[in-house]
């Protein structure tokens, strides 16, 4: 028996973990454990501090319910969601279109609605159309890909923000018709701010950001064969299209609103963006994030 230091336990912690089976878990974990125990040495983290991360991590926690997800937020924040993130896209043998963050506020089994709808059941703004192809990467139409979208209203907030009952708005599934073209109308996003009354907001605020993110639109596409694509499309003129609060916007993805000859819906401005899917090399998925209902349940 040797006593330990600060530097010995970090040895003694991975040599009694050694015995993990599972070769990923023991990659992950051994990383994790050198990774702590070194933050805690560089910072001289003390018993208090450690103590007030804790719990600041247990409210975190307790803030997490069916419709809400506060560690998502929380890696958003910080910047771990737009890393994986990036991992994951160097990981596909093509890149097509760019991709983003799934966000916190994804659900599934949204509404499935014809091509041309919109999305929003109520609003004061002027509507706009969104539309476009999607194909592979050689430019070749995909039909039936399943085109899921969601967004806040003019107000900027998402449906379980503006209504009580959890009723589902501001959000569609639609099917790419045989020449692979979605378009539906709805009314431009508001920019807004991330939540600021739960733990992560706080800290944000403790920060000094302004825990804003600019104004966008969530696309989920998927069909058989190609890899999954997690992607948002952001609004240009929006005053923090340059400091995303959660780091997800990329220059491929800023769109604009105007006049297309083309638009499948006449007298609107709108949005055209084309999709590009590269073929499926994996079964990994692109959401960095989930519907926050489907984690609680998982961590029953």
């Amino acid at each position: 028996m040797i006593d330990l230091d600060e530097n010995t336990v970090t040895d003694a912690t991975l040599a009694q973990m050694a015995t993990t089976q599972d070769p990923r878990l023991k990659e992950i974990m051994d990383a994790a454990v050198r990774h702590m125990h070194a933050f805690a040495r560089e910072v001289n983290l003390t018993p208090a501090e450690w103590l007030t991360g804790i719990a600041f991590l247990t409210q975190v926690g307790k803030a997490c319910t069916d419709i809400r997800q506060e560690f998502i937020l929380l890696s958003d924040v910080l910047g771990v969601s737009a890393v994986v993130n990036a991992l994951h896209d160097k990981k596909a043998e093509e890149l097509g279109t760019q991709s983003s963050l799934l966000g916190p506020f994804f659900r599934e089994s949204a509404p499935v609605l014809p091509l041309g709808a919109n999305i929003v059941s109520s609003f004061t703004a002027a509507e706009i159309a969104m539309y476009g192809q999607v194909t592979d990467m050689h430019g070749k139409p995909i039909p039936n890909a399943l085109v899921q979208v969601w967004q806040t209203n003019e107000a900027g907030w998402y449906d379980v923000q503006a209504h009580d009952d959890g009723s589902m708005d501001m959000r569609g599934n639609f099917l790419t018709d045989a020449n692979g073209n979605y378009y539906f109308r709805t009314v431009r996003p508001l920019g807004y701010s991330i939540p600021m009354d739960g733990p992560t907001g706080r800290l944000v605020k403790m920060q000094g950001r302004h825990g804003m993110r600019p104004s966008h639109i969530h696309m989920l596409i998927t069909a058989n064969g190609y890899r999954e694509l997690v992607s948002a499309l952001y609004f240009g003129n929006d005053p923090n299209i340059g400091s995303d609060t959660v780091f997800g916007v990329s220059a491929s993805l800023v769109v604009e609103a105007k006049d297309h000859a083309d638009c499948p819906i006449p007298g609107l401005k709108s949005v055209r963006y084309d999709f590009r899917m590269p073929a499926a090399s994996d079964t990994d998925t692109g959401r960095v994030g989930a519907d926050p209902a489907a984690l609680m349940k998982a961590a029953e």
